[in-house]
This record gives C-alpha cells, sequence and structure tokens, in this order.
C-alpha cells in the first residue's frame, strides 16, 4: 500500500514545478482540454486496474499510458539533471527508451495497488504556464487520497509532465533517485542505462 504520510518531497511541489515550467511559452492549452487529457489518463488507468491481467501485461499497458499521454523526453531530461548537459543524442535517446521501461514498470507496480478502486477527476486549475489537474483515488478500505498531475502543452501537444502521489513529486523524487545511481556508477551513464532496463 501507498505511504499515506507526506514527505518533505511534496513540499517542494510549487519550486519544483516551476523551475521546470519556467522556460515554457505562452500556451494555448486550456483548462477543459487539460481536463480532458487527465480523463483520458484516468479512465484508461481505471481500465487496466480493473482488467484483472497479469503484472506483466499491466505494466506492459502503464507504459503504452505513460509513452501516450506524457511529456517523455522533457522528464528524462529532468530527472537525470546536470548529467544530460554533457550526455551525446545517442546517450539521451538510449537514456530515454531505458528511463521510459524504468518509470512505467515502478509506476506501474504502484497503480496496480489501486486493484478494487478508481481514479476520479475533481479540479483543474491554472498554475503559471501549466495546469494543475487533481484527483482522488479511491481503494477499498482506505481513505481517498490525491493524485495529482501537471499538464502543459510545450511539446506542441498535450501531455502531463509531472505527478504526485500524496503529494510525492514524481520528477523530483526520480531526479534524486537518478543522480544517487549515477553517482554510484561513478557517473558512467551508460552503466546506469543498462541497469535501468532491468530495474523497476
Amino acid at each position: 500500500m501507498l505511504n499515506n504520510s507526506m514527505t518533505r518531497r511534496g513540499v517542494l511541489f510549487g519550486a519544483s514545478a516551476l523551475s521546470l515550467a519556467s522556460a515554457l511559452p505562452a500556451f494555448a492549452l486550456t483548462e477543459a482540454n487539460a481536463t480532458k487529457l487527465i480523463n483520458s489518463v484516468v479512465g484508461q488507468i481505471n481500465s487496466v486496474i480493473a482488467s484483472g491481467q497479469s503484472q506483466s501485461a499491466m505494466i506492459s499497458q502503464f507504459e503504452n499510458i505513460f509513452v501516450r499521454y506524457s511529456d517523455v523526453p522533457t522528464i528524462a531530461r529532468y530527472t537525470l539533471g546536470v548529467a544530460a548537459r554533457s550526455a551525446s543524442g545517442a546517450q539521451l535517446n538510449a537514456f530515454t527508451d531505458a528511463f521510459t521501461g524504468y518509470i512505467s514498470r515502478k509506476y506501474g507496480k504502484r497503480f496496480q495497488e489501486f486493484a478494487g478502486g478508481r481514479l476520479e477527476v475533481q479540479q483543474t486549475k491554472a498554475v503559471k504556464s501549466f495546469y494543475e489537474v487533481k484527483t482522488l483515488a479511491y481503494l477499498p478500505n482506505s481513505a481517498p487520497f490525491d493524485v495529482t498531475f501537471l499538464v502543459s502543452d510545450k511539446s506542441g501537444k498535450d501531455l502531463f509532465f509531472n505527478m504526485f502521489i500524496e503529494g510525492v513529486n514524481l520528477l523530483l523524487t526520480e531526479r534524486e533517485e537518478i543522480g544517487a545511481m549515477l553517482d554510484r556508477r561513478g557517473g558512467d551513464l551508460n552503466a546506469l542505462i543498462a541497469d535501468l532496463k532491468k530495474a523497476g
């Protein structure tokens, strides 16, 4: 079960989100479109949760949802941090591919814990140059809790670029963890890429 306690990462919501969004241009994205996007995401997540499929099949579908509805390149570059500046184009592409599988497996397993429950979109509001879409997760024998998506059109499409589960910031959490993983490998990005393919 997900940890119901708020962490200090959740307190850093504003700083992390605004830092990432600071370079975003004025957007054409609307509140209605942001809500529509997350309704689609939530609908597909709910379908997978209710499918009763094997873990591997569910995780494969969660990966498809992540690739379709999130700004994968932006998320991957942010989590890689300063190492992205010195990485070659080929390394960035390889990292993005490995990270996509890793994050899908990791969070797919967390969403699998929602079995018997559902997500519902509650509220959408503009925050600087992006939209915050709040949903509630309803689980059997558990109080509802927040799952929040941040949506922008920086990539040229309406996509979410961050997610919070009970206030825990996906981007900030993964940036810290990927940075620690890279440090343990002496800054060897290729070694990190190879290990991410097996992790999660």
